[in-house]
């Protein structure tokens, strides 16, 4: 069997894609070892029964799971700058002892890219293949998060950049501007080893009809609460559009109460569901403009049931911050509402905004327009959204987006 090494920050029961890739990679025969760090995404706290001295060693679904310290994200940009450095400092530990073996190592580089010193030290020391999966672009993505532009902090960054690409072998990026983005940076990469390598959506997203929605989701949840909120959105007899996920400043979530104030008494709702760091600002935004009542607010979720509470809504929705760095971004819900056969009404441009035209799957209005969004939302026929625009979602998930022709096509790199 050989042996994958896999570097990511975030891992199971941490909800990202890279668990379902490492899991495919089991079902392919791989031996499969992931270094990651203690739970703590997006609440920014321990997940419970985790920390510094609990489950730091597990096996699932048969991945193996090496945990190594670090410090919680909390709610500061200490705090966040903080986790930012805590790993790769363990993981720098790590390299000295492990006996770890492997035949590849492969970096799943969400922020903090600091993350992949790791990988590339390893890599080294044994004389393993090195392959990065760029989901972030350094150092554009802390500008935006910290709005940080100093040349003192981001000139280093950008020599560790240059540091990693250089030591890759193969880089894989989920959008053809994140291609350009690395090939054309000022340290040129050589464009032979860098590939457009979309995000997929896992198996268990698929459309599904609104009761068996509401079937599904009562077979695997017992909470009586969360059972009485999903029966209370599926008797809802409003328009409503959802959102899934991490809730950051960086999606741009304020345009939604100002569009609800716009829609007045116009039979919409929006439906949250998720967590995240700008959580509670957002909830402070949606009272302040006087519409709690067009919102549902829907604590975060296991992806598995993401498919089913979307299963009782119309739409899906997607939004930004108004930066250049997210017209380059295929983000990975797209593809996961794509799947479930959800329309798109998304507030966006670029990369997002050329998927949702190339399939016909739904409407864009500008990042951060509100009169725009609120009267694209107004023209929806409601009786025939869902039906038109979710079936040319599903087709064009299947014919870029899905599962096997992507995992196919990834190990054909594996020397």
């Amino acid at each position: 069997m050989k042996k994958i090494l896999v570097i990511c920050q975030y891992f199971h029961p941490e909800q990202f894609r890279i668990n379902d890739i490492c899991m495919e990679w089991v079902n392919r025969g791989y031996d499969v070892t992931v270094l990651t760090g203690i739970p703590n995404y997006p609440q920014g706290k321990f997940y419970k029964g985790y920390g510094l001295f609990k489950k730091r060693r597990e096996v699932w679904d048969g991945v193996k799971i090496i945990r190594i310290p670090l410090i919680p994200r909390g709610h500061t940009p200490i705090g966040l700058v903080l986790n930012y450095f805590s790993f790769p400092i363990s993981g720098f530990f790590w390299n000295l002892f492990t006996k770890v073996k492997a035949d590849y190592v492969f970096m799943f580089e969400t922020s903090p890219m600091t993350q992949c010193k790791i990988g590339v030290r390893y890599a080294k020391k044994h004389k393993a293949p090195l392959y990065l999966y760029v989901q972030d672009l350094w150092p554009e993505n802390v500008e935006i998060v910290t709005g940080i532009h100093s040349p003192l902090v981001i000139r280093p960054i950008d020599r560790m950049v240059d540091k990693i690409y250089k030591a890759c072998d193969q880089i894989f990026v989920t959008s053809p501007s994140f291609v350009k983005a690395v090939v054309n940076r000022k340290v040129p990469v050589d464009p032979n080893k860098v590939h457009y390598w979309p995000q997929y959506a896992e198996e268990f997203y698929e459309p599904l009809s609104r009761d068996e929605g509401l079937e599904r989701y009562y077979s695997h949840v017992c909470d009586k609460s969360m059972q009485e909120q999903i029966q209370k959105l599926y008797d809802d007899k409003s328009f409503k559009i959802a959102f899934t996920g991490n809730i950051g400043y960086a999606q741009g979530l304020d345009v939604l109460p100002k569009t609800a104030k716009l829609l007045g008494d116009y039979n919409v709702r929006f439906v949250i569901i998720g967590d995240g760091r700008y959580k509670s600002r957002l909830i402070e935004e949606i009272s302040q403009s006087g519409v709690s009542d067009r919102f549902i607010m829907i604590d975060r979720q296991p992806a598995q049931r993401i498919p089913e509470i979307l299963a009782m809504c119309d739409a899906a929705f997607i939004s930004f911050m108004d930066t250049e760095l997210f017209t380059w971004t295929i983000p990975a819900k797209l593809q996961s509402y794509m799947a479930c056969g959800m329309p798109i009404i998304a507030s966006a441009k670029g990369e997002t905004e050329r998927v949702i035209k190339e399939a016909d799957c739904g409407m864009c209005t500008g990042i951060g327009n509100v009169d725009e969004l609120a009267n694209a939302i107004k023209q929806i026929d409601m009786n025939t959204f869902k039906q038109v625009y979710g079936v040319n979602a599903r087709k064009y998930f299947e014919e870029h987006f899905a599962k096997k022709m992507l995992m196919n096509e990834i190990e054909k790199y594996f020397l």
